[in-house]
């Protein structure tokens, strides 16, 4: 939010250096982030001074120019050459001298310098007023007052302003410092704390006065809730035109560009009092009447910038007798608005509910200055006096009359809100007691009225324009940033106590994983839990049923809570591969969100994702490109970091995968992972291979050993491994073979493994070969081979009987 510093001197008769009230204004909440110089000429007019031109005649080089001499007030004239039409002998006129530096329309600097021209010297330039920026006209040199002295500066003749403007960084429960009086009225009290005492100026609406009646609106509210408040008056015998230079250079030094005397008025009142105001053309509402309501769901509407809108059936509007128009507090009508053909108006002035405006501004993707304030909440007592002053600066400036009296629809009195503030609060808050006396004056100048006093504490009334002082903790803010945080002691001596932490908790079990994956490459990602209600279509196993919606959502785009970590990961990995990172090692720690029938469920997850190459190329090592087999030993690293080494494996059921496997310990599922499918990746535009695994970090907490490491001896006797190269049908999963080998052999059989997959024209049609490890121990003895060849000669017979199996 912009501020300038000599309209801000019009409600405090202040002459403290920007830099002083900047730091000020930073102490009481109010962060100056910068302080930038407005110039209503730029360049200030440094150099231009005023010229006498004593000779004037034909350049003999040139029909179009004049060779001229020129007292500039330095004892000797100097020679210029012009090229003005109107240039002549006797004339007071403006030069630009040696080493002035001017500025074109599109703002590029040029300086005047000594030359020639068509073979005269030319000792400066005698300067029309679009080259001085004081006009648009370039039709001949500007002829000054002729009793003006040679020499005079020429900032000293034209009206300039110079001004210093502060960049504020409001936070949003500031509703109240949304304008140049809120910043004045904060200022005077922390000004006062420096026992600097200045009276608020605030513009006078005494002479107010309707001239008559005879432009009459109907104006009536359908929902008090949307529109608590709503106040309007008409003015008549307008003539809009630009608005006069004080009012333009208030407008352009906070960044506004001005458009007519109307318009600019209710953006001043804006920026002034924080109170927004829309003006009509009365001439075009139909049968003279107001009504404020919603309309049904895909009215259409065009807004002031062309664009037609598709109306919400929440969005509040105001209409005449026929049509919709402005988008209330939002943004106004193109066929309703202030012309230059325009001779009478309806000012309009209003409360409307912060959260009604700001779903609206939302819904069409609206940021104007009036939705900015009515979201944060305005002050629903400064709703008329905004409006009577408004009016008048208008009949100031546009000439005009006051035709109708001011309607105001408040039904429904606004109480103010009552505090009771213990001083005991206050001390054990601020570690410091603050006089009392200091407290109830930092109140009195922050416009808080203590209603009673007793001995624990004070009652208070906060005023309305207040809307973030709510609660007792809320008064003590207001009062220690007054009384300065600076100014608040603090002791040589600092407690603090050591609370016992398992390392075992959530946070330090992410710390050791995350140093983990770091030292394996892994980058830590943190992408955002909100994302788009479309992407659920993408996975069969998600329910929108299940789907957290947001209420009030920034975008359509995101606008429901995740319910899976891989498809904004997904987001990430495209988005580096599009800009040629394309070999990638992600991990994330995140939640999932789900709706139930009668709860809300967050899930922790740990997820991983790879792609591309293991290695970067070089002279001795070509890139070698990720495989199923690095990743999984990604995957059993961790849960062997973890102490989580006892688990099944079983080929993964979920969609997501290509080729995935399910681990699980203890019969609760620890994670999923493997090769994420083509027809997913696709839609990211990712053409390239994608390994993704989603930990269950819910259950491995719980799974994580909390007890002490228990080691147990190497076995004595060998393990045996023995393969089978297996012909099946293309329909067999590998699930089919690893369940049937533990159906067979039960106690020998501790591990089945998938280690080769080939298919290819050398195979039958409808067939493909699956590589299978069998690893078999007797923890009490050395198997034999008859024993051995035995549970082999089972499991031969069980494929070829079950799976219709030949070995290759």
């Amino acid at each position: 939010m912009n501020i300038s510093y000599n309209w801000l001197k019009q409600f405090l008769n202040i002459d403290w250096k920007a830099n002083d009230t900047a730091e000020l204004l930073t102490d009481l909440g109010l962060e100056v982030e910068g302080i930038s110089s407005y110039e209503t000429v730029k360049g200030g007019l440094k150099g231009i001074v005023v010229g006498h031109v004593l000779t004037c005649e034909q350049h003999p080089n040139a029909d179009r120019l004049k060779l001229t001499t020129v007292d500039i007030g330095l004892g000797k004239p100097v020679q210029i050459v012009c090229g003005a039409p109107n240039v002549a002998k006797g004339q007071k006129v403006p030069v630009a001298t040696i080493g002035t530096t001017l500025y074109t329309k599109e703002g590029e600097a040029w300086t005047i310098k000594k030359g020639k021209i068509r073979g005269e010297e030319s000792h400066g330039m005698i300067c029309a007023e679009d080259e001085l920026g004081l006009g648009e006209s370039h039709d001949g040199i500007m002829v000054l007052e002729d009793t003006l002295v040679p020499g005079t500066p020429f900032a000293e003749i034209v009206e300039i302003e110079n001004d210093e403007v502060f960049e504020i960084g409001l936070t949003p429960n500031r509703a109240d410092a949304m304008s140049h009086y809120g910043v004045a009225r904060d200022l005077k009290a922390g000004l006062k704390q420096k026992e600097v005492v200045k009276e608020l100026i605030t513009p006078s609406t005494s002479h107010f006065n309707i001239t008559d009646r005879s432009l009459k609106m109907d104006v009536s509210v359908e929902d008090n809730t949307l529109a608590p408040r709503y106040c309007g008056v008409t003015l008549s015998n307008l003539i809009i035109q630009p608005s006069p230079n004080w009012l333009k250079n208030r407008l352009k030094a906070i960044g506004l560009n001005p458009v007519n005397n109307v318009v600019d008025a209710t953006n001043y009142v804006l920026h002034e009092m924080g109170q927004p105001l829309h003006a009509f053309d009365a001439d075009r509402i139909l049968g003279k009447k107001i009504v404020v309501k919603t309309l049904p769901k895909g009215t259409k509407f065009m807004t002031l910038d062309g664009i037609e809108r598709e109306l919400h059936e929440e969005d509040l509007m105001i209409c005449d007798a026929e049509k919709p128009m402005c988008i209330a507090g939002v943004f106004g009508g193109i066929n309703t608005g202030v012309t230059e053909n325009t001779k009478s108006i309806f000012l309009e002035s209003a409360y409307f509910d912060p959260v009604s405006i700001r779903k609206t501004a939302k819904r069409h993707g609206l940021n104007t200055d009036a939705s900015f304030r009515f979201e944060r909440g305005i002050d629903i007592e400064n709703v008329e006096y905004s409006l009577k002053r408004a009016a008048l600066l208008i009949k100031e400036i546009a000439g005009g009359d006051i035709t109708s009296d001011i309607v105001d629809l408040y039904p429904h009195k606004k109480d103010d809100y009552q505090v009771f503030l213990t001083f005991d609060k206050i001390d054990h808050l601020i570690g410091q007691k603050i006089p009392r006396d200091t407290i109830k004056s930092i109140l009195a100048s922050l416009e808080i009225k203590v209603k009673n006093v007793t001995e624990s504490g004070m009652g208070l009334v906060i005023p309305s324009y207040r809307v973030d002082v709510q609660r007792e903790v809320d008064v003590i803010e207001e009062i220690l940033r007054v009384y300065g945080y600076n100014n608040i002691a603090f002791g040589d001596k600092l407690n603090a106590s050591i609370a016992p932490i398992s390392k075992y908790e959530d946070y330090n079990l992410q710390v050791i994983i995350g140093d983990l994956l770091a030292s394996r490459g892994f980058y830590e990602i943190m992408t955002n839990s909100l994302t788009s209600p479309d992407y659920i279509d993408l996975i069969k196993e998600l329910n929108k049923d299940d789907s957290v919606s947001m209420l009030n959502p920034l975008s359509a785009d995101l606008s429901a809570l995740r319910q899976s970590m891989l498809l904004n990961g997904l987001e990430t990995v495209s988005y580096n591969i599009n800009r040629k990172n394309r070999n990638l090692r992600f991990f994330e720690f995140g939640k999932t969100y789900h709706k139930y029938a009668d709860r809300y469920v967050e899930n922790k997850h740990l997820s991983l994702m790879v792609t591309g190459n293991r290695n970067e190329t070089g002279w001795a090592s070509p890139a070698k490109p990720t495989d199923f087999f690095f990743f999984k030993s990604v995957v059993e690293n961790i849960l062997n970091r973890l102490g989580i080494p006892e688990r099944t494996q079983t080929p993964a059921e979920s969609s997501l995968f290509s080729e995935g496997l399910t681990l699980a310990a203890k019969k609760k599922k620890i994670v999923d992972f493997g090769v994420i499918n083509k027809s997913l990746i696709k839609h990211f535009d990712i053409k390239q291979e994608v390994f993704y695994a989603d930990f269950n970090w819910d259950n491995i907490i719980e799974l994580v050993p909390k007890s002490e490491i228990i080691f147990k001896p190497i076995p004595k006797y060998p393990e045996v491994k023995r393969d089978f190269a297996l012909l099946i049908n293309e329909n067999v999963a590998f699930k089919q073979i690893h369940d049937i080998a533990f159906q067979t052999e039960r106690k020998l059989l501790k591990k089945v493994n998938l280690f080769d997959v080939f298919t290819g024209d050398k195979l039958p049609e409808g067939k493909k070969s699956y590589a299978v490890s069998f690893t078999l121990l007797d923890e009490n003895k050395t198997l034999t081979d008859k024993q051995i060849d035995k549970i082999m000669s089972k499991l031969q017979q069980k494929y070829e009987t079950e799976l219709g199996a030949e070995l290759r």
